[in-house]
């Protein structure tokens, strides 16, 4: 099951949040990340630091709420009228965006303030929201699909560990390679409106067929 997704602060909660993730976009822009302080956030976001600990903790988990925010997608698939041109547009897009520099800067910020995974699960959360909705729209269409941890297992988890460990070959032919391994052998509905991989038929042999039927008369 794909994680659910966490809702956003609501009232004076999603203003101080809002003006706090601004402060630090800021001066991160200004100054760089590692000459930013608590007092130096808050004195740009006009908040006291004491709020900024008792929301945050430290200034590690502050960065680390900062980086999964920027790393919500802002806008749904593109839609290219199939599941394979759609899962490609996506996984290129994907990629491209977690494996540049600001990409890996808020992928090691969302790790390194995360004690308890919940920032993980948040940005893993993200990605199956898109493949979801790029699996359901092939679905309306008639399309067999693959489900959605397939998809994570064999596009997304394969980038998030060359982006983490092996940092070589991350390109459109990668990406593109890995969502030809997620689709892999076709798909069919079953009975229960489930999609299955089908199962491959025996080839035939004239040949052998031939003999057995001469043997026979």
């Amino acid at each position: 099951m794909s994680p659910k997704p966490m809702t956003r602060p609501g009232g004076r909660s999603a203003r101080v949040q809002e003006s706090v993730h601004a402060a630090v976009l800021e001066l991160v822009g200004e100054h760089g990340r590692e000459a930013l302080t608590v007092p130096l956030v808050a004195a740009r976001a006009g908040v006291t630091p004491s709020t900024i600990y008792r929301r945050w903790g430290d200034l590690q988990e502050l960065l680390s709420d900062v980086a999964v925010e920027r790393l919500r997608p802002e806008t749904d698939p593109v839609d290219l009228g199939s599941l394979r041109a759609d899962l490609d547009a996506w996984a290129e897009q994907f990629l491209d965006e977690m494996a540049s520099p600001p990409g890996r800067a808020y992928i090691r910020d969302a790790r390194l303030g995360d004690p308890d995974g919940t920032n993980a699960g948040q940005c893993s959360a993200y990605a199956a929201e898109q493949i979801d909705a790029v699996l359901d729209r092939a679905t309306r269409r008639g399309e067999a699909v693959p489900d959605t941890e397939r998809v994570i297992d064999r596009v997304v988890a394969p980038m998030m560990y060359g982006i983490l460990f092996r940092p070589g070959r991350l390109d459109a032919t990668y990406a593109r390679e890995l969502v030809t391994n997620a689709l892999g052998r076709p798909w069919r509905r079953n009975h229960t409106g489930t999609t299955v991989r089908s199962r491959p038929g025996k080839r035939r042999d004239p040949e052998r067929e031939t003999r057995v039927s001469s043997t026979a008369a």
